[in-house]
């Protein structure tokens, strides 16, 4: 007999993964932490087109995934930085691959893409 428990471990790894960085903005958003903390300000200049409550509800999505840490100083005013956690570490590792294939593949890629099809 399973629980709903047990079917959570059945669920491909690939499928775990992009829950925590699927979506337009999480991998950006793992590439901009990869630099080390930053203040939610600096993230959103960084990643031109991205709104405040978009920026904040996939902050906190990946800070529920356990791949974000929120800390909050105790200032006047409160100063809060995100960077990421252990887990984010390894699943940026993880990402680095990917990144790479697509730089391989930009051209060849983009090239197809901007090619009228026949």
């Amino acid at each position: 007999m399973s629980t709903e428990g047990d079917v959570d471990n059945t669920r491909c790894g690939m499928s775990v993964a992009i829950d925590v960085v699927g979506g337009k903005w999480k991998m950006h958003l793992m590439w901009v932490l990869a630099e080390g903390p930053q203040r939610f300000g600096q993230i959103r200049r960084l990643l031109t087109g991205v709104s405040e409550k978009v920026l904040a509800e996939n902050l906190r999505q990946m800070e529920a995934s356990g791949v974000v840490h929120r800390e909050i100083y105790p200032e006047i005013p409160p100063r809060v930085e995100y960077s990421l956690t252990e887990l984010g570490w390894e699943l940026s590792a993880a990402l680095r691959p990917l990144e790479e294939w697509g730089d391989r593949n930009r051209d060849r890629i983009l090239g197809r893409a901007l090619t009228p099809a026949s």
